[in-house]
């Protein structure tokens, strides 16, 4: 992992970089990690709620960063914003499955049309550049084989998973037909700091925390059983940097996680455990999370850390008391 973050280091120095949704906790941490390492950083958002987007997010790095409030949909905006970049992540999207059942036309709108027009403004104006794209581990649909590599049939059982597997699609055929360098990446249940927590749609263990800092009650559905593979926010960041400055990945795709199964029952115990407060309630499942759930999962990152040397740096618990300890802080921010 030393040898990653030193090569980090001497490849994005000066480059310049476009993180759509760059205000939500992942674009976030990419753009505090770049920023870090001497990059040239503008964010764009267009702080759509319920999502993710936070102005206190940038509030130690707003000097250093090129902020735009604008949406990936709008093309006359993003035009200007896609040109001279030499690394676009783009992260802007609708971030809950359950709510792309009940609205699946702006799912699509932000998931796969906001893509595309992304990928067509990179062809005509910029197509040297990288464009890196944050798909989901729903896409897979019910796991058949644990730990999950990337040649896992792709059985998506949501629009929300559906459109990130058309999108991903996408992706490969812009690759593939114009030569555009494309990095996808199918992202296990990320966590940490800078994540929303005034509902539970996105980033669970996030509004976990929230539950058991506020003494609440924290629902387990069935016997917590089910196997996830968390990741702190910060390695995933890492992860995708490193992807994204490594000339020799361009078409590939990645599985990333932290590689290691936690069952639900663990995870919520940590929370408790970790903040010293909350309480466990065990519910039957609700039929709507019945439909789409998977099964167990746990992320291969057998590719990922050949082809880097990447590893990731925090366990469940580590990772849970960091997040802990800035939302202690910065709790008003957040919930």
């Amino acid at each position: 992992m030393e040898n990653s973050i030193r090569f980090l280091k001497e490849n994005i120095k000066d480059k310049k970089v476009l993180i759509t949704g760059g205000l939500g906790m992942i674009g976030s941490a990419i753009a505090h990690r770049l920023i870090e390492n001497g990059a040239i950083v503008t964010i764009v958002d267009a702080m759509i709620e319920p999502f993710g987007g936070n102005m206190f997010n940038i509030q130690d790095i707003k000097g250093k960063i090129n902020l735009n409030i604008a949406d990936i949909r709008d093309t006359e905006a993003m035009k200007v914003l896609v040109v001279g970049q030499d690394i676009i992540f783009n992260l802007a999207g609708q971030i809950s499955h359950n709510d792309s059942i009940e609205d699946p036309l702006l799912d699509a709108d932000l998931n796969y049309i906001g893509q595309l027009k992304i990928m067509e403004l990179v062809k005509k104006y910029n197509p040297g550049a990288r464009v890196i794209f944050s798909g989901s581990r729903l896409q897979f649909g019910r796991i058949t084989k644990n730990p999950v590599k990337e040649n896992h049939p792709l059985s998506p059982k949501t629009p929300y998973a559906f459109h990130k597997s058309v999108t991903e699609k996408m992706y490969e055929f812009y690759n593939k037909t114009y030569s555009i360098q494309t990095i996808v990446f199918r992202i296990a249940n990320p966590y940490g700091i800078r994540s929303q927590m005034k509902h539970s749609k996105y980033c669970i263990v996030n509004y976990f925390l929230r539950m058991a800092m506020e003494g609440n009650g924290i629902n387990i559905f069935g016997d917590g059983s089910q196997i996830r593979d968390y990741i702190y926010v910060d390695d995933l960041a890492d992860a995708m940097i490193l992807c994204a400055i490594e000339k020799k990945l361009s078409g590939e795709i990645f599985n990333v996680g932290s590689g290691v199964g936690t069952s639900f029952k663990e995870m919520v115990e940590c929370v408790v455990e970790v903040v010293g407060s909350g309480k466990i309630d065990y519910l039957p499942w609700p039929e709507s999370y019945l439909n789409v759930e998977t099964g167990d999962y746990v992320t291969d990152i057998t590719k990922l850390t050949k082809l880097t040397n990447w590893r990731p740096t925090h366990n469940l618990k580590s990772g849970i008391t960091k997040s802990y300890n800035y939302y202690k802080k910065y709790s008003k921010y957040y919930f």
